[in-house]
């Protein structure tokens, strides 16, 4: 793959988030009863991203979740492993799924059957730092970083995190597929 631009930079995904997390909290009037469940790998640590920024807003330690949708997955790459994390009752919670790239939505289909095996949440909510069209399934996001058209076939789009990835600085990338 041969890098093509960078949409989004350290600073931009740091305001990006600050704006997805005062969305939330208007949204919610207020973080009371929200989960925030981040979607291995890159969700989980956007998901702490935001759990921080509304520390800072509400002043409240809202949870945070990890979940591991390989065992959900409707494809060759699923495994019987699930290596989720969530420790709070999802009974009547309001909870955030968090990733970090939205594109079929076939992720995000495995991602609510591994939530409602472990409870019956008030609601699902989807956030995503990107968004990049090209739905298989009907998923739409209620909180969107960026909307980033993208072609379905010729083009990639990777989310680069300080907290995991060393080969590249931070930011948000596409790339031509060759």
């Amino acid at each position: 793959m041969n890098l093509k631009t960078k949409i989004l930079d350290s600073k931009d995904i740091k305001r990006t988030l600050m704006r997805l997390s005062h969305e939330i909290v208007e949204k919610n009037k207020g973080v009371e009863d929200i989960i925030l469940i981040g979607i291995k790998t890159r969700g989980v640590f956007i998901a702490q991203r935001l759990k921080d920024n509304l520390k800072l807003i509400e002043s409240f330690d809202v949870p945070v979740g990890e979940l591991d949708v390989t065992p959900y997955r409707d494809d060759n790459k699923k495994s019987e492993n699930d290596t989720s994390k969530i420790e709070d009752n999802l009974n009547g919670k309001k909870v955030i799924l968090v990733d970090d790239v939205l594109f079929t939505g076939r992720t995000i289909r495995a991602a609510m059957e591994g939530l409602i095996k472990r409870g019956r949440p008030e609601f699902i909510e989807l956030l995503v730092l990107v968004d990049r069209g090209h739905r298989e399934f009907p998923v739409r996001a209620n909180y969107i970083g960026k909307n980033l058209p993208t072609s379905k076939s010729r083009e990639e789009v990777l989310v680069k995190l300080a907290n995991i990835d060393t080969d590249m600085e931070e930011g948000v990338y596409i790339f031509e597929k060759e």
